[in-house]
């Protein structure tokens, strides 16, 4: 079956990025010139924290960081969250930049 990809909207922003197939929706942000608030990129400083607002992800580990209220509320780790559909993501502190292999830029 073909990996399919989806698209993710910043609520606050209005912005829209592609979500590649294969990467987290960090990745894909940073891919697309969009920072979004991070740091150990592993799913346990929570750091990157934000409200899932529509769509649906999966996180690449079984146990992020995350309360299971949190979870009940819909906040997920970009960091380690795959999409399973279009998105709508809350995260107020996104900027825009220019991603150059490694480095990003504002």
């Amino acid at each position: 079956m073909p990996n399919k990809e989806f698209t993710a909207k910043l609520n606050y922003q209005g912005w829209c990025f592609p979500l590649l197939s294969g990467f987290t929706v960090l990745e894909s942000a940073l891919r697309a010139g969009v920072s979004l608030p991070s740091s150990c990129r592993n799913g346990s400083c929570r750091t990157c924290m934000c409200q899932l607002l529509g769509g649906a992800v999966q996180h690449r580990i079984d146990w992020p960081s995350l309360s299971s209220d949190e979870k009940a509320d819909a906040w997920i780790l970009p960091c380690v969250a795959v999409p399973l559909d279009d998105l709508i993501l809350d995260v107020p502190y996104a900027k825009k930049g220019v991603c150059v292999g490694a480095w990003f830029f504002l």
